[in-house]
Parts: C-alpha cells; sequence; structure tokens
C-alpha cells in the first residue's frame, strides 16, 4: 500500500476529532456568528505566520538522504510566504483590529501544537513535520470554499473578509495531490512514523481548537451562560 494510504488509514480515529467538532454542524445550520467566525480567523493568523519558519528549520535539519522533500519544502514556502497577512486583512473587513490579532496570542491549542511542531523538528524527526501539513491542508479543503460561502451567506460579509478561506480552499486541492505525490516517495519506516504520529497530535490541537469556536446556542437550547 502506497505511504499515502497508510497515513490517511493511521490516522483516521484521530481525524473524527476534527471532522466531529460541533462548528462543522453548527455552519450548515446558520449557527456561527460573527465571534465565531473572528475566533477562527485570530487562531489561524497564529499558526499560519508559522508555516514558513516551521518549514525552514525543518528543511535545515533534514538530513542529505531527504533531499527531495527539502526541495519540496521550497516549493511550499513560496507558495505559503505571507498568507498569515491575508488573514489580518480579513479580520479587519470583519471590523476587528489587525494589530490587537497580531500582538496577541493564541490560545492554548494552538499554542501548544506550534510548541510541539518546533520541539519535534529540534529534537525529533523533522519529517514529522509533515503530519501538520496533512491535517491543515485536509481539513482545508473539506472546510474552506464549501463552508465559507455559507458563513458568507450566514453574516453578510464582503469577499474581501474570505481571501483566506477561499484562497486556500481553491491552492490546497493542489497542494494536496502534491502532497500526496510527495508522501509515496517517503519509505524509510521511521520517517513514516513520525509523520503518522505528528499527524494524530495535530489533529487532536487542531480539533481543540475547532471545539473552542464560540457558537451561538440553537433554537430553544439554553446557553450555559444562561443556565
Amino acid at each position: 500500500m502506497a505511504f499515502f494510504d497508510i497515513l490517511q488509514n493511521e490516522t483516521a480515529e484521530a481525524r473524527r476529532h476534527v471532522t466531529e467538532a460541533p462548528v462543522m454542524s453548527a455552519i450548515p445550520e446558520g449557527r456561527f456568528d460573527l465571534a465565531s467566525y473572528t475566533y477562527f480567523l485570530s487562531q489561524a493568523y497564529h499558526h499560519v505566520k508559522q508555516t514558513s519558519p516551521l518549514m525552514m528549520a525543518c528543511g535545515a535539519r533534514l538530513p542529505e538522504r531527504l533531499e527531495f522533500v527539502r526541495k519540496a519544502l521550497v516549493e511550499y514556502i513560496e507558495e505559503e510566504y505571507g498568507h498569515h497577512e491575508w488573514i489580518l486583512n480579513d479580520l479587519a473587513a470583519c471590523g476587528e483590529d489587525k494589530d490587537t490579532v497580531r500582538h496577541g496570542e493564541a490560545d492554548l491549542p494552538i499554542r501548544l501544537m506550534v510548541s510541539y511542531l518546533y520541539d519535534l523538528i529540534n529534537r525529533g524527526n523533522p519529517i514529522g513535520l509533515f503530519g501538520m501539513v496533512q491535517v491543515l491542508e485536509g481539513t482545508s479543503i473539506d472546510l474552506a470554499t464549501p463552508m465559507g460561502k455559507d458563513i458568507q451567506k450566514n453574516l453578510g460579509l464582503p469577499n474581501k473578509a474570505f481571501s483566506y478561506l477561499y484562497s486556500h480552499g481553491e491552492l490546497d486541492q493542489d497542494h494536496f495531490e502534491f502532497f500526496r505525490s510527495l508522501m509515496d516517495q517517503v519509505t524509510d519506516p521511521e520517517d513514516q512514523r513520525a509523520i503518522i504520529d505528528t499527524a494524530k497530535v495535530c489533529y487532536r490541537l487542531y480539533g481543540d481548537m475547532l471545539h473552542a469556536i464560540p457558537l451561538p446556542a440553537a433554537a430553544g437550547e439554553v446557553s450555559h451562560e444562561a443556565a
């Protein structure tokens, strides 16, 4: 079996923590307000701004036998650089202050995910970073364009508030095929295990962030604050 398929199979249970987050059903039901969206974007900012630095750090630590992976990282970095600024522009279009988010801190799940990835690169097997790529790009394909359209329709926001979601829905389709091809070239069992393990950790922590998105109560439901 190709490694990409093994990776998908091995992480299927962990992936449910993302796909079963309450936000996944709340968006189609219209239970996703401006506070929900700006919370998601602010958390996305704090991990997206680390994508290029993480990939640079990973590339510097890879052994020569993984030169083909280092080459792929050059392409990833060129594609990903600066996307965190798109998120700040989206937040500004939603009425948020960009500098408050820029100089703020992510909530615990994203802080832990970023810290874990830097520690993995510095003390573990750096190729494990591609477990994060699997989580974020796969989730983006499922969420970005279709759910972005639902959110925009429900909130009545302009297109300029969705540059991150819409662009990533389109970009990550191509990225994911590139990722699939790259993963199928990874043949060392230890490298494969590092990618699988990192994906499981990132599904957990990214899923924790999705579970923390504030959502309006459903009709007839009493919120915890009112209870």
